[in-house]
């Protein structure tokens, strides 16, 4: 049937007419799998364009730290805590032009990133949490931890049951002083605000509010401004009122944005709240890597919305 030739000889002719498959260098790259520690000591893995990615953010946050200390040099090293001259229409012939280009400056950078080592001093000053702060008593924290210690509650309750669930294996909160800290920082907020007591969802808040913080009282300082003053009325009541809010934000956002997605999630009767809510609720700390999550909590996501209080808002 093959005439004179050989098995080996038609096995080299077979074998030349099929294509040789070999993986791209995408299909490559992407099973390949780094495992590292971030900047706040969380384990990331994942593939070569992931870390890629976070390569890129911390070299966009090193080159925004290059002009932080450009103007930490020229202007002084708290010049970005005197953009805030009054409050809402309140200010008109007192505006000063120096505050305002500091402000508008200060909009911009915040917007590129904040190196992490000033993070803790300007999340803390501009998000409000100062200034809620000088309006009790130095020890309010400490008299707070005191005085509550020992008392248990259904949110105290709930607080245990979550502390070893809150990020698992991390090198600092997953260990018996880390546990310690973040159930002060949630049992003291838990009985300032009877309303709001405990959510699941706020031991993510809170933790990462430590590790960025760096101290128990101006997490839980930040946490209070946070519910209090930032975020949506009710987001972590009961009934949740505000977290459904901004789901139903969310969903008009994606049919306006993303319109083929929306379409074709509604076709499969798919609720995307089912997805996001868990977003909303821990304010994207569980879903993004921590770097990712500290270099836009100022910015991209809206947490900390500095430009409803700054100047040039009521001058529009």
């Amino acid at each position: 049937m093959y005439g004179t030739k050989s098995k080996i000889d038609l096995a080299f002719e077979y074998q030349s007419q099929v294509a040789v498959l070999r993986p791209s260098i995408h299909s490559r790259r992407a099973n390949l799998t780094v495992k590292f520690q971030d900047l706040y000591g969380f384990t990331v893995e994942g593939n070569v364009d992931d870390v890629n990615v976070l390569n890129e953010v911390r070299e966009k946050v090193r080159q925004q730290g290059r002009v932080w200390w450009a103007l930490e040099a020229s202007k002084g090293a708290n010049w970005y805590l005197q953009t805030t001259i009054g409050q809402g229409s309140a200010l008109t012939s007192s505006l000063k032009f120096s505050a305002m280009a500091n402000a508008i400056t200060l909009k911009k950078l915040i917007r590129k990133g904040i190196p992490p080592v000033l993070r803790p001093k300007i999340w803390f000053s501009l998000s409000g949490a100062a200034k809620k702060k000088s309006t009790v008593p130095d020890s309010y924290y400490d008299d707070l931890t005191k005085a509550v210690e020992g008392k248990v509650t259904p949110a105290t309750r709930q607080i245990d049951h979550d502390l070893p669930r809150t990020f698992p294996g991390h090198p600092w909160l997953d260990t018996p002083e880390g546990h310690a800290a973040l159930r002060r920082v949630l049992v003291a907020y838990s009985f300032r605000d009877s309303d709001v007591g405990y959510c699941q969802g706020l031991n993510y808040v809170a933790a990462l509010l430590l590790l960025v913080m760096k101290t128990e009282e101006d997490a839980f300082w930040m946490l209070a401004v946070l519910l209090e003053n930032v975020l949506v009325n009710d987001c972590y009541t009961n009934n949740l009122s505000g977290c459904h809010v901004e789901q139903r934000v969310f969903k008009d956002l994606l049919s306006k944005k993303c319109p083929r997605i929306a379409t074709h999630l509604e076709a499969l009767e798919f609720d995307v709240s089912l997805v996001t809510t868990e977003w909303f609720l821990c304010l994207f700390s569980k879903s993004l890597p921590s770097e990712l999550f500290a270099y836009g909590m100022l910015s991209s996501m809206r947490v900390l919305r500095l430009y409803l209080t700054w100047p040039w808002q009521s001058l529009r």
